[in-house]
């Protein structure tokens, strides 16, 4: 690895500046390896939204460099980054002042290379003849295509228009397009318009290291009995933002069937732990009404890092019912914690969740689907912990950092 090589890393956020989400934890991620491998990073964000922390650099790494570009949104939009408004608005107003910073940068010889994520290299892009540093791009789940969740394709084609021509630009002066799983190559190539040539499977991947830190069976048996679970209790557990697209009102459904038969649901010897807070909160207290399970419903909000690894550890299956997905981290951290996983067939879930190896998959939506494997899997307990094993084994080898960075280093070198 060339060890003087300069990375011009930019993103709309970027953990723990900003709160925590699967973007901001790949670019926090991404930023602190190439940097640990002897790549000298620049990071360009957007100014600081989380108020726990300062905009020091060394609150992402003390050998980054640190530059953030005003995000300036619209009245009626909402908070930054987080509706539909706004990322067709602010978001591209942030990746042409954002990315004109990177074209800067490699204008007065100070960076190789410039990574982008979204359609936050949109200045960048738009003067791509007139620099030679090459340009990889990471165009995340594609949401505004409705890649990942067809069902709502024409209605994301129509609102995400802007959005969505800020990031095919940015594809067109690409040199190189990362695709975060295999099974959502297909995607990039039909809705980007690239070459199989041009793109390169990188998925998103988990620190091990840090992670196996975090919590161990004994902090699984304190946040346990913090909330009142017994030891002999199944616990199923849900981590996301709670919003429509997270599919825990069918889940609810779901158990809701479940709890009407025979089984370890029906003994009533079970709680379904959420991990996370959203807007969709009501519907879901609503949809867990209806489904008569109230008593069995553990809300714990949101939470720091060791509690909810501790709840990992808790887990006897993790059961992610997403109505569409982009690569989904807390399905990756749950499988490192050696847990069997229950999911939907959405964006690259399919790439880590392998039927009757490392879990169950049924389509997104599907009540029925999930209320038959969530009882298979219940029903043969004994399968679990091997599941589990083969969960942490494919983590290990395929969608690890100490995978994924170099296979990040690899590019860059084919590039420079």
């Amino acid at each position: 690895m060339m060890r003087d090589l300069r990375v011009v890393v930019v993103a709309r956020s970027v953990f723990p500046l900003h709160p925590v989400g699967g973007l901001e934890r790949s670019v926090y991620d991404l930023v602190r390896h190439i940097a640990e491998a002897g790549v000298k990073v620049t990071l360009i964000t957007r100014d600081v939204t989380n108020p726990d922390v300062d905009s020091s650099p060394r609150n992402v790494h003390s050998r980054i460099d640190l530059r953030m570009v005003p995000y300036r949104t619209f009245p009626l939009a909402g908070r930054r980054g987080t509706t539909v408004l706004d990322r067709i608005t602010a978001y591209p107003l942030f990746g042409m002042r954002a990315g004109y910073a990177a074209w800067q940068l490699v204008r007065d010889g100070h960076a190789d290379i410039v990574h982008g994520f979204g359609a936050s290299v949109l200045g960048y892009a738009r003067r791509r003849d007139l620099s030679k540093a090459p340009l990889v791009l990471n165009p995340q789940g594609l949401e505004e295509f409705g890649a990942t969740d067809p069902s709502r394709a024409r209605l994301k084609r129509i609102a995400y228009l802007p959005l969505r021509q800020a990031v095919l630009t940015c594809a067109r002066a690409a040199d190189r397009i990362i695709a975060t799983d295999r099974v959502l190559e297909p995607a990039v190539r039909q809705h980007l318009g690239v070459p199989a040539d041009r793109i390169r499977v990188i998925p998103n991947a988990i620190d091990l290291a840090w992670l196996d830190t975090l919590a161990g069976r004994s902090d699984g048996g304190r946040v346990r009995r913090a909330a009142g679970i017994e030891d002999d209790e199944v616990v199923l557990l849900s981590v996301g933002r709670i919003e429509q697209n997270k599919g825990l009102d069918v889940l609810a459904a779901a158990l809701g069937a479940l709890r009407l038969h025979a089984g370890r649901i029906a003994d009533g010897r079970w709680r379904w732990v959420i991990i996370g807070e959203g807007p969709f909160r009501t519907r879901l207290d609503e949809a867990i009404r209806a489904a008569s399970i109230a008593p069995h419903v553990v809300f714990a909000g949101r939470v720091a890092d060791p509690d909810l690894h501790a709840w990992y550890e808790v887990a006897t299956l993790f059961v992610h019912p997403t109505l569409y997905e982009g690569s989904s981290l807390v399905t990756l951290e749950a499988m490192a914690h050696r847990r069997a996983v229950v999911a939907t067939r959405a964006g690259g879930l399919p790439d880590k969740v392998k039927p009757g190896v490392t879990g169950w998959l049924v389509p997104p939506g599907d009540a029925a689907g999930l209320a038959a494997a969530i009882s298979g899997a219940l029903g043969e307990p004994r399968c679990l912990p091997a599941m589990g094993e083969a969960g942490r084994a494919l983590v290990e080898r395929e969608f690890s950092w100490a995978s994924a960075g170099a296979a990040t280093l690899r590019l860059y070198e084919e590039l420079v």
